[in-house]
């Protein structure tokens, strides 16, 4: 799997004549763990949303293994490149229906064992299938929206804040999984993922690289170590600085 951004941009939603952002170029590739993190408005989900061809773009080119967003199938794309909201849309029906969907959806069988696997690994594993997912509480439905998402069995995973509303046990349990899955030890194998967080510690544990949005652009990459400990620019280290004093004030 290799997905290659060149020179994306998308103007602002109220004005067709400002950018949200422009000229954003990179690659990834397998095992990719990549942290995307900036500050509020830089059009961090709205650039995994473009990624996963849930929304149009307005300029540069977008390739997955070689072939174009535009001339590509929009659902045989986002079965490869799948995109987990923050706020997860559950479909009325029974938690079973909704793990069920995305084969049903895609013409898949359903594998229950491994979504089993998946919903113990969560720790959704004493749910009851028939329970209606829209009685589950909020940290639950983001975990089962997670699992119906793997059911997909993609090759890169845009994770949109997925953990924000977990305790700190689920958040662990989830983290595990994504860490196998990407290894190719749950089900997995030349997979990524990229995820968007605040939180810098779960940057450093689970991500190899980061991606840092600032201006309208994509400002840095690089390796995560070397990102935390000698960030490139001011902006990065105004950033940083800025999320170490929250966690601080929080404690």
């Amino acid at each position: 799997m290799q997905l290659k951004l060149n020179d994306i941009s998308k103007s602002k939603f109220d004005s067709q004549n400002q950018w949200l952002f422009r000229g954003i170029t990179a690659e990834i590739g397998p095992n990719d763990r990549i942290a995307l993190i900036g500050g509020s408005g830089q059009g961090k989900s709205t650039l995994l949303r473009i990624l996963s061809l849930l929304e149009p773009f307005d300029g540069g080119i977008l390739q997955l293994d070689g072939q174009s967003s535009s001339a590509s199938n929009p659902q045989s794309w986002r079965k490869k490149v799948t995109y987990v909201a923050q706020k997860p849309v559950m479909r009325s029906g029974s938690v079973g229906f909704n793990l069920r969907t995305v084969s049903e959806l895609h013409n898949l069988p359903f594998q229950e064992e491994l979504a089993r696997r998946y919903m113990e690994a969560v720790g959704l594993g004493q749910t009851d299938w028939n329970k209606q997912a829209a009685d589950l509480s909020g940290g639950e439905q983001q975990r089962l929206a997670l699992v119906r998402s793997l059911m997909l069995d993609s090759q890169l995973l845009l994770l949109d804040e997925i953990t924000s509303s977990l305790d700190p046990g689920s958040k662990q349990s989830v983290e595990k999984l994504l860490l196998e899955w990407v290894s190719g030890t749950a089900n997995g194998a030349n997979k990524a993922y990229v995820w968007i967080t605040h939180d810098l510690e779960q940057a450093r544990a689970i991500c190899n690289q980061v991606w840092f949005m600032a201006e309208g652009c994509l400002l840095e990459k690089a390796e995560t170590e070397g990102f935390f400990s000698n960030p490139a620019t001011e902006q990065a280290r105004q950033f940083i600085a800025g999320l170490q004093e929250e966690r601080v004030e929080k404690q």
